[in-house]
């Protein structure tokens, strides 16, 4: 197969790209960054195969306060009308929603903590969400949330969250939720986001960590999404 250079956007310290570093790895393929937060630049468009976008605290729409993110989403558009390959996860679920001229608001409710997505339909007989069955438990921590693009394929609900998951011309694919968890980022991301929050969608850290043998399980889902990505990619 095909060795990929695989570039993704990181948006603050305590949330990174996770166990799909590890799949990087193993599969021999290429990776670099654009840390946000670093002040560094965005990267030449023909210098990737694929660009994963990484989550944050922010809005997509908080441009005053970061002034970065109007590139960033002008560059997710280049890139997607250039035919690369595009994972958002989480924030950069929203992002890429943004580049593809869709709303992004606050979602009725906050998600923290491991909920079940329902999948759709059509998820279930798209080739990415494929013998997944029709319910998964995955790792949310998001307050905002989107509207589905125009001509995207919905994916996948959640009882807090209606969209959840879409994929778009194939090889563009959304994810409000975390399956690139690890144990590591889990610890980093409640040391980034210290306020307590209550709500009917957001479990206590103890909580939480109570389930943390599903990170495992989400490795699993995620690294059969990324090899299904690949193989459209070369394909």
């Amino acid at each position: 197969m095909k060795k990929l250079r695989i570039h993704y956007f990181q948006h603050v310290a305590y949330e990174g790209i996770g166990s799909i570093e590890g799949w990087i790895k193993t599969e021999g393929h290429s990776m670099t960054a654009t840390r946000f937060f670093n002040g560094e630049q965005l990267p030449e468009l023909n210098d990737l195969d694929w660009l994963i976008i990484m989550g944050g605290p922010m809005s997509v729409n908080d441009e005053k306060l970061y002034p970065w993110l109007a590139g960033e989403k002008k560059f997710i558009r280049l890139a997607i009308e250039s035919g690369k390959t595009v994972l958002g996860i989480c924030l950069g679920s929203q992002l890429v929603s943004a580049a593809l001229g869709a709303k992004v608001y606050k979602n009725k409710e906050k998600e923290i903590g491991w909920f079940d997505i329902e999948l759709s339909r059509a998820a279930q007989t798209e080739d990415l969400f494929s013998d997944m069955g029709s319910r998964l438990k995955v790792f949310h921590w998001h307050g905002d949330t989107f509207d589905l693009p125009e001509n995207a394929i919905h994916l996948a609900s959640s009882a807090g969250c209606k969209n959840q998951a879409y994929v778009y011309k194939d090889k563009v694919l959304a994810l409000q939720f975390h399956l690139e968890t690890t144990q590591d980022s889990l610890s980093d991301m409640f040391k980034g986001c210290i306020e307590e929050e209550e709500g009917k969608y957001i479990q206590s850290e103890k909580e939480i960590l109570k389930k943390i043998d599903l990170i495992d399980k989400g490795k699993e889902l995620l690294f059969r999404l990324l090899a299904t990505l690949a193989e459209k990619t070369v394909s």
